[in-house]
């Protein structure tokens, strides 16, 4: 990705990123078996529905579940197929003073979080060299997920680096 309509003057790229397609897509597979369920009861209400309507002349007990069956579909396939169509347009990228992650399926959005407010991050490894880095700024409020990215200790090796820059402590221990 060309990052210079992004950048400041006198910034420039440390880092940059984009999501392994696979593990984008499939990031929140835990909601396609909730989907599944759902879509396997509302399937079964509808046709109950459809039986019951049809023996009491009355359409409505038919359409009923339609609103579950749709939502049953779309948990259980349809943000897997949303995901794969965003994940063309996810990138990532650490500058010498942000750090930046275009995001969005139809319409594209820059989240811009400067590099000197990060207090805490977190690795979750998905693979030998795949992993999720999810970071939190000084606004507690704010954060940014850069989800499923390959080589994800050079990221954090710079932001590690730019903490102690900082002044944060990243060797000392929680307090219990």
């Amino acid at each position: 990705m060309n990052w210079t309509e992004h950048l400041s003057v006198g910034e420039s790229v440390e880092w940059q990123g984009r999501p392994a397609p696979r593990c984008y897509t499939f990031r929140n597979w835990q909601h396609s078996i909730y989907g599944a369920i759902i879509l396997i009861a509302s399937l079964c209400w509808l046709l109950y529905g459809l039986k019951l309507g049809s023996e009491y002349q009355q359409a409505l007990y038919g359409w009923i579940p339609v609103p579950f069956l749709l939502g049953g579909v779309y948990l259980a396939f349809g943000h897997l197929v949303l995901a794969r169509l965003e994940w063309e347009h996810v990138f990532y990228a650490l500058t010498n003073n942000r750090l930046l992650a275009v995001k969005g399926l139809f319409k594209r959005r820059v989240e811009s979080l400067s590099v000197d407010d990060v207090i805490w991050f977190q690795l979750s490894p998905h693979g030998e060299q795949l992993g999720t880095v999810r970071i939190r700024f000084r606004d507690l409020d704010q954060k940014m997920v850069v989800s499923c990215v390959e080589y994800p200790r050079k990221l954090t090796d710079l932001l590690e680096a730019a903490m102690e820059k900082n002044g944060i402590d990243i060797k000392a221990q929680p307090e219990e």
